[in-house]
């Protein structure tokens, strides 16, 4: 299966380079960075000291020669892969966060031309937590308060991240909610008693943390805390090839990595 990689020199767009040149199953066909990228030009195995032959470029009419593009960079970049991707019918990975509602609406569109994963964190391991979530929050829907914290690196753009929001929304909807309508998302000065029902959310930005959740059901007299650790960013690679891999089967639909993980 042939893959593009965009950003193709950024800190994840590295890790899937090197995740696709090792599999046995795939092939690395584009490398894609921004405009005005220092990289551009250059080999996309240059920093491994490996030569490729694929040199990263910044024309998308490139994503014809790929079956599949994996893309982890912003929602303003991502969206216009993605029109590339409907076009040439290359079917995506999207593990990009921090989508408007347009946004998710354009990722749907566009899922009607080609085969799309959408998921705000591509870990096997998240995606076990979020069943074990919905678990805990039929067991636990009564009598437990419910926080989400969450903490990454400085250079995180968004808050809280896509995969806090996924968390909220998984308990949420176990609720017959929906999370803008019980959400908590900040807190400062004389706020009063806490609400019943409600989510609250704490951020933390700072280092190089890639990447801590865990959610709290607090109860009187006990606490269940359900957590997920990223100690390295191999876990995202590592998912987003299993869900490229998938979407062998599939022509056009929106999947997330539930669909992936339950093949």
């Amino acid at each position: 299966m042939r893959i593009a990689i965009s950003g193709a020199s950024g800190r994840m767009g590295r890790m899937l380079i090197e995740a696709v040149l090792e599999h046995p199953e795939l092939e690395l066909s584009v490398a894609l960075d921004h405009s005005g990228s220092e990289h551009l030009g250059t080999d996309a195995g240059a920093f491994l000291g490996k030569p490729t032959g694929v040199i990263i470029t910044d024309d998308l009419s490139a994503l014809q020669n790929s079956d599949c593009l994996i893309d982890f960079t912003r929602p303003e970049g991502t969206l216009k892969h993605l029109q590339a991707c409907s076009q040439y019918k290359t079917k995506a990975v999207i593990g990009t966060t921090g989508f408007d509602a347009a946004g998710i609406q354009a990722i749907e569109t566009a899922s009607k031309e080609t085969a799309i994963v959408f998921a705000p964190n591509m870990s096997i391991g998240v995606n076990a937590t979020l069943r074990l979530l919905e678990l805990a929050a039929q067991l636990l829907s009564t009598g437990y308060d419910v926080e989400v914290y969450e903490a990454h690196h400085k250079h995180k753009v968004d808050a809280p991240s896509g995969t806090a929001l996924k968390m909220g929304e998984v308990i949420a909807e176990t609720w017959g909610k929906k999370l803008d309508d019980i959400a908590d998302w900040a807190r400062h000065g004389h706020t009063g008693a806490r609400k019943e029902g409600q989510i609250g959310f704490s951020v933390v930005r700072g280092g190089d943390i890639i990447g801590d959740h865990t959610v709290m059901f607090c109860g009187t007299g006990e606490r269940i805390e359900i957590t997920h650790k990223s100690s390295s960013r191999a876990t995202y690679a590592q998912g987003s090839l299993k869900a490229a891999l998938f979407l062998q089967k599939h022509e056009t639909g929106l999947f997330d990595m539930q669909d992936v993980i339950q093949g």
